[in-house]
């Protein structure tokens, strides 16, 4: 079986290029295929292969202080979904475009639900644990939420994660009265949108811990409908963390 891992980190990289040229040296050595984005704000990292190579990198990666925390959101597949090795220096690890977006600009997190709180919240009838109303917030785009997302969730008809704020501008105030929760495939776009809308004024929003992938990690599917778009091969992933599509990908 070949072990996929999806794993990001807000951390200050002063060596960017470095890293880069070091990280997919050390992949190549393990035979390791996927995606890496290396920026001055962190890293994200998707990546797919033998079990005991991929965890021996992920070892190395953390023996540096600055990656000692890094979390990675694991699932397992017949086949690697990625054609080959892709390592890119960027300026931000998923691309927002706007000042405090991220936790290097704010000096923290985001207020975060953990899964198992949602799973709690939506048992409740969609109600937070002071009785406010629970409204969902998926900040992915419209091919990945045609795939599946939270029952009832609000959507934006956004096919860029830079569109998010303007499109969902003409909701905020029917909102003003909810426990507004962000979500996304693996917390990376939720936590830059909790963060700055935060900042522009929306105090009643929180990030969904880990997204979609780490919430089928912990608590399974409850109160999701279909699967979650992955972007490899795989194609998407229902609550069990199974494949869609398990085949050799296309070079």
């Amino acid at each position: 079986m070949i072990l996929n891992i999806a794993a990001y980190l807000f951390v200050a990289i002063d060596d960017a290029d470095a890293l880069a040229v070091r990280l997919r040296e050390r992949a190549e050595a393990d035979a390791l295929r996927g995606s890496m984005l290396v920026t001055p704000e962190g890293l994200n990292l998707f990546l797919a292969g033998a079990e005991a190579p991929l965890r021996g990198f992920l070892d190395w990666l953390r023996d540096d202080p600055r990656f000692a925390s890094l979390h990675a959101k694991e699932s397992w597949s017949e086949t690697i979904p990625f054609a080959r090795l892709k390592v890119k220096r960027k300026d931000e690890i998923i691309a927002f475009r706007r000042e405090h977006a991220s936790p290097l600009d704010t000096g923290a997190r985001a207020p975060a639900v953990e899964p198992a709180t949602l799973q709690r919240w939506i048992a409740q009838g969609y109600r937070d644990d002071a009785g406010k109303r629970l409204v969902l917030l998926d900040t992915r785009n419209r091919e990945e939420f045609g795939f599946g997302t939270f029952k009832d969730a609000l959507t934006l008809p956004i096919d860029n994660f830079t569109e998010l704020p303007e499109a969902l501008a003409p909701h905020r105030e029917a909102l003003r009265d909810a426990t507004v929760v962000s979500f996304c495939t693996g917390g990376i776009r939720c936590e830059k949108a909790a963060l700055w809308l935060r900042h522009d004024g929306m105090d009643n929003l929180l990030q969904l811990d880990g997204g979609i992938l780490g919430y089928f990690e912990q608590v399974g599917g409850a109160g999701y409908d279909g699967r979650c778009f992955v972007f490899d091969e795989r194609v998407a992933l229902d609550p069990q963390l199974k494949p869609l599509a398990d085949g050799e990908p296309v070079a």
